[in-house]
């Protein structure tokens, strides 16, 4: 799909991956970007910055999720891409409480259903429409030291493939994005962890392969190229992936 002309949302727009995306979507001669995210101020800054448009909403509410949908369509026409860019972190295992499952599953997968449920049907109706989800790496290998990241980013490439295959033959095209380690807020705290173990990557740098991946119309967006033998080894010999992912776990969880 070409981004030239085209009206654009991205979610958790204020900082990160979801800045570097909107402010390239404008730089790409995007028609209208509309900036999302619970920042209100943060994110209306950024809109500002770009000359795009800042909306404050919260992902993990349907209800903001569906004003956005529809404020976005009223004010500024059928929406070509939808960046479900917003995500969040927490840390623990099975231990992990209740209300934190829930939040980071409302965020991480909740958010990408509910943008799927209202607008793909507006966007089959009128022959097609581009996805976009963020998920992680994590999402396709597992995340040490965070069960809950881990479950949320699966359940996140495995929303975003069900949507390829059933809505495919109604022109929806989905791009599903899944780096390693962005220097973002959520890694601001652990630059060394073990998602950087093959670099920090700049949000600029993830931008960029969201771009060319959105043109050549591919599912898998992975910024880090290393994700791809990764996955390969993971699929070839699982006993012996699972024994290098306890390998890690091991150096980095101590």
């Amino acid at each position: 799909m070409e981004l030239r002309n085209k009206t654009i949302v991205v979610t958790g727009a204020a900082s990160g991956i979801g800045r570097a995306m909107a402010t390239r979507f404008v730089a790409e001669g995007a028609r209208t970007v509309v900036c999302a995210d619970r920042d209100g101020e943060g994110v209306k800054a950024v809109a500002r910055e770009i000359g795009g448009h800042g909306v404050q909403t919260d992902v993990s509410r349907e209800a903001d999720i569906l004003a956005l949908i529809q404020g976005v369509e009223a004010d500024h026409g059928p929406i070509d891409l939808f960046c479900s860019n917003a995500g969040i972190g927490v840390g623990g295992g099975a231990e992990t409480p209740n209300e934190d499952w829930q939040r980071i599953w409302d965020i991480n997968v909740m958010a990408h259903v509910w943008a799927a449920r209202h607008l793909v049907p507006l966007m089959a109706a009128r022959g097609g429409g581009y996805l976009l989800n963020t998920a992680s790496a994590a999402g396709l290998l597992s995340q040490i030291g965070s069960a809950p990241y881990a479950v949320t980013k699966h359940a996140a490439v495995g929303l975003a493939e069900w949507l390829a295959l059933t809505h495919g033959d109604q022109g929806i095209k989905v791009s599903v994005l899944c780096p390693q380690a962005v220097r973002t807020a959520m890694t601001a705290g652990n630059p060394d962890g073990v998602a950087s173990i093959d670099g920090m990557m700049e949000p600029e740098t993830v931008a960029e392969a969201c771009v060319r991946a959105i043109e050549a119309e591919q599912f898998l967006v992975l910024p880090h190229p290393e994700v791809l033998t990764y996955m390969r080894n993971k699929t070839n010999d699982y006993d012996r992936w699972i024994g290098g992912m306890r390998k890690l776990n091991r150096r980095f969880q101590g």
